[in-house]
């Protein structure tokens, strides 16, 4: 059994190869947590879009408020730890709540639970909406109370001596960091993707969600099946909590003594020395200093996480056609860790070294406002993309106005004249090309000379369909691109017979003559439609289709069945593909990286070398807090922000983070670099001096109150 009050008993360990066999628990258990949480991230964003039904801006703000409280939470954990349950016993508790939590998550996306009429959309939004809001805040306790804890454990497990294999751990620790992020952003995807149900098909999302949870059973299971080879440290105390408590006291006693009849004192924290020792006060110091420079950086994350929300989203409106396999938009998350292990070495062999030679003095604080100036510039690329991708995207009618097309169900060329605009011919068995938008829901329309008034409805889309008699019918067309890169097919029956119409599993109901189907949902690629009519005649019709596109497919009067019976079809195109390419996001992904590279790993080498020993924590903590901050300026712009266009919103955040990176150059150009270590040195030699002076203050103080107390015949020796 491990001892759970200290290090003072240690029993052997198994060992193997100069390693405890212990930190193989923890390593499979970092993996199998971090898949668990990068593959539930990557799919959110769409859940709530596709599943859920919110729109972009909502739908990013419950993201972004998600991640805002996973990097909260942490504090929380870290405070536990060290104050009360130890590092073990916070990381099993909170990963059974984690647990928890991804198992209601995935329970919420189970669309047959309230699909009562079995149609493929739940019936009781509320319960999926309540259950997945539930199984978010468990995740984010979860996850964000051991991140403090699991990396810290794992140094535990090493004695004194083994520091070189110490080090050989953290690095295959954060090996599996990235190896559980890498493969379950490539993984949750392709699931996502999949089709499952158990009445109706719809998105894999239960799929998608229950795999991370399975991974995070198994992390349980295998952290706890190495609880008897654990060196488990008793709770020694928060410092986090001793440094925010010698700051309360600094602030408060300031407050008491803010008359001018009280002398000044060189720093504000000095007015904590009355309870606490110079030491402590100089290391608080250090690191409020380098909490200082933290403030500007909440704007590089709030560019960074948009990866996850913005960026998977406009991804949805390109085409992930790869030729030998097809990306799915939540997929190209994976770029960023892909280019991280590329990036890192590179960084560091090639154009650091490169730089030192040019004898450029790139100082830490130089290279992170290099990297939050290419962030900026990594959303200058999406902007400009999005203005590509927003001339492939139709206007819709706005609420005062429709849209209307006719399609010609004849052979012949019919003329159309419609009140207010210019006349036209439709070509037999094909459509007029553009939609022509009308100010006025009832118009006067004249097909082939025969007269008559057309209602339409405001904020849609018609297709108006006419023959030799005039009007025969108008259908109501899609208002929007279709989602999920799927593609919306329907029928026009201009032969003379009722016709059956199918496409794998799913079947249009009997078409009769001069009449128009509903919608199918089609995904991108060979869709192979079978055409029968009543004497069980058979067609073949084969479309090859894109992502995101609306056909209205009409089989006209002089159909036959036959061999080359496909040959007469008419598909018309009503939105056409998605046609940017994804491959372009790959720019941004690179800027973005590169930003990241130069930016975070930089921060944290520099607030390290700057922070005390024994305050390492502490800085962690406030970085992790920058994150959070920079999540909930994301979900505040997506809310109150009011710019029509999405480009817009891009070239905003874009300006803000060089606003922020210019304070930032210039706080930095008048931070002064310090050696923590020399400066405890320092504080060290005088600390026993500090000490004896106190006690005889406190001597003379006692001192004076007994002489109070015989004076006043009170029978005491202290105060």
């Amino acid at each position: 059994m491990a001892d759970t009050e200290g290090k003072k008993e240690r029993k052997e360990r198994p060992s193997c190869l100069g390693y405890p066999v212990s930190i193989f628990f923890i390593v499979v258990n970092e993996f199998c947590e971090r898949f668990s949480y990068y593959g539930m991230k990557a799919v959110l964003v769409l859940y709530f879009k596709y599943f859920i039904g919110w729109d972009n801006d909502f739908s990013t703000t419950i993201y972004h408020t998600f991640v805002a409280l996973c990097y909260l939470t942490p504090i929380m954990g870290a405070i536990i730890a060290d104050s009360w349950l130890g590092k073990f016993k916070t990381i099993v508790y909170l990963s059974i709540v984690y647990t928890i939590g991804q198992v209601i998550m995935a329970v919420s996306a189970i669309h047959d639970i309230t699909d009562t009429n079995r149609d493929g959309v739940p019936e009781n939004m509320t319960f999926h909406i309540a259950l997945s809001m539930l199984g978010l805040i468990l995740i984010a306790l979860g996850t964000g109370g051991i991140k403090p804890c699991v990396a810290a454990f794992g140094g535990d497990q090493f004695e004194d001596h083994q520091e070189k294999q110490r080090s050989t751990f953290f690095s295959i620790f954060y090996l599996s960091i990235n190896a559980g992020s890498l493969l379950s952003t490539l993984i949750t995807p392709i699931l996502r993707s999949q089709d499952c149900g158990i009445y109706s098909k719809r998105s894999c999302f239960p799929l998608a969600f229950g795999v991370p949870a399975a991974l995070m059973v198994v992390a349980l299971v295998v952290f706890v099946a190495g609880h008897g080879m654990y060196i488990m440290e008793s709770p020694k105390g928060n410092i986090l909590l001793q440094v925010m408590k010698c700051i309360g006291f600094a602030v408060k006693n300031r407050f008491k003594h803010r008359s001018k009849q009280y002398p000044k004192r060189e720093h504000w924290m000095d007015w904590a020395d009355e309870k606490y020792d110079k030491l402590l006060i100089a290391q608080v110091k250090m690191v409020l200093k380098v909490l200082f420079l933290y403030i500007p950086l909440p704007m590089f994350w709030a560019l960074f996480d948009q990866q996850g929300s913005r960026w998977t989203l406009q991804a949805t409106t390109m085409d992930g056609n790869f030729g030998a396999f097809i990306i799915q938009p939540d997929m190209m998350q994976i770029v960023n860790p892909v280019l991280i292990v590329i990036m890192v070495p590179i960084m560091d062999s090639a154009i650091y070294p490169l730089i030192k030679k040019c004898h450029i003095n790139f100082t830490p604080l130089r290279r992170m406002t290099v990297g939050m100036l290419v962030a900026a510039l990594a959303f200058v690329a999406a902007a400009l993309l999005q203005i590509q991708i927003d001339k492939t995207i139709p206007k819709f009618p706005s609420s005062s106005e429709t849209q209307v097309k006719f399609l010609n169900l004849e052979n012949k060329s019919l003329p159309v004249i419609v009140a207010g605009q210019e006349p036209f011919v439709v070509p037999g068995s094909d459509s007029s090309n553009e939609y022509m938008t009308l100010d006025a829901m009832n118009v006067a329309v004249s097909v082939g000379g025969r007269n008559t008034t057309a209602s339409f409805l405001k904020e849609m889309r018609h297709t108006v369909l006419i023959n030799s008699d005039g009007m025969l019918a108008t259908l109501n067309d899609t208002r929007e691109k279709p989602s999920q890169g799927l593609n919306t097919i329907r029928f026009v029956n201009s032969f003379r017979s009722p016709l059956n119409i199918t496409i794998k599993s799913d079947e249009l109901s009997l078409l009769s003559p001069l009449e128009g189907s509903e919608y199918l949902m089609v995904s991108h690629g060979k869709a192979n439609f079978t055409i029968v009519n009543v004497d069980g005649q058979k067609c073949s019709y084969i479309m090859q289709l894109g992502f995101g596109s609306s056909y209205t497919v009409l089989i006209p009067s002089n159909f036959s069945f036959g061999l080359n019976c496909h040959e007469t079809i008419k598909a018309v195109q009503e939105i056409e593909p998605n046609g940017v390419h994804m491959a372009w996001q790959i720019i941004q992904y690179f800027l973005m990286t590169c930003g990241e590279v130069v930016f975070s790993v930089t921060g944290l080498d520099f607030s390290y070398s700057q922070a005390p020993s024994n305050m390492k924590s502490v800085l962690q903590a406030g970085w992790l807090l920058t994150v959070a901050v920079g999540n909930i300026v994301v979900l505040i712009v997506a809310e109150a922000g009011s710019l029509p266009d999405q480009w817009a919103e891009y070239l905003l955040f874009a300006s803000l983070l060089v606003a922020v990176s210019v304070i930032f150059a210039i706080m930095a150009y008048f931070y002064t670099y310090i050696d923590p270590t020399e400066i405890e040195a320092q504080f060290m030699e005088l600390e026993p001096e500090d000490k004896k002076k106190k006690e005889l203050e406190m001597m003379t103080k006692d001192n004076v109150a007994y002489v109070h107390s015989e004076d006043t015949d009170v029978k005491q020796t202290k105060i």
